[in-house]
């Protein structure tokens, strides 16, 4: 007899005991009473519903753990980004400080070879675009009331003007910012108002 033989031969046993039903019992063997087999399901119903809240409540704690991860993680993003940005825009600062120095000096900068002049304040505006297109934006306006969330005062400036009073007078050297975030205040002359 092959292998396919006899499992036909134990399938067609099988078929012998379609019609017979198992009856929930004693340790005795005796047949338990409805009322006890009903009282059996109920209780294991009752365990499994609090078996299914058990793990239901796990798996939405799971699952809301997993999603404040996530947002954890993408402001670990975010923070680190900004501050590889401005670690590179610190970086940066000496060679713009250097340009503004070099055209602040209109005499000397004006006896520079008309073409090689024309070259460098063509560098210095790509690296400006470039700045601005990073969303680092420079901190340079004079005329405007003195704050000192971006301005950091030097030296005040007398003036009889009521309406120049803590404004700003003369940029020192520029300061730069990313979106609220200051990575250097502007070093400034403020006007102070005093009548005479």
């Amino acid at each position: 007899m092959n292998e396919e033989d006899e499992l036909k031969t134990e399938n067609s046993n099988l078929d012998d005991f379609e019609d017979i039903s198992v009856e929930p019992s004693t340790e005795d063997g005796d047949v338990l009473p409805t009322k006890d087999i009903v009282k059996k399901i109920r209780d294991d119903l009752q365990k499994a519903r609090a078996d299914k809240e058990e793990y239901l409540t796990g798996w939405q704690r799971a699952k809301a753990d997993y999603v404040n991860l996530q947002k954890e993680m993408n402001e670990l993003r975010l923070s680190s980004a900004v501050i590889t940005k401005e670690r590179m825009m610190k970086g940066l600062l000496p060679a713009l400080d250097s340009f503004d120095m070099a055209f602040a000096n209109k005499d000397a900068w004006e006896k520079v070879d008309a073409n090689w002049r024309q070259g460098i304040e063509y560098i210095y505006s790509q690296l400006m675009t470039g700045l601005s297109d990073s969303s680092i934006e420079r901190i340079n306006e004079v005329g405007v009331l003195f704050d000192p969330t971006i301005h950091q005062a030097m030296e005040t400036i007398i003036t009889e003007d009521a309406t120049q009073d803590h404004k700003i007078e003369k940029i020192i050297q520029a300061g730069y910012k990313m979106g609220d975030r200051v990575i250097r205040p502007a070093r400034v002359n403020v006007f102070e108002f005093k009548n005479k």
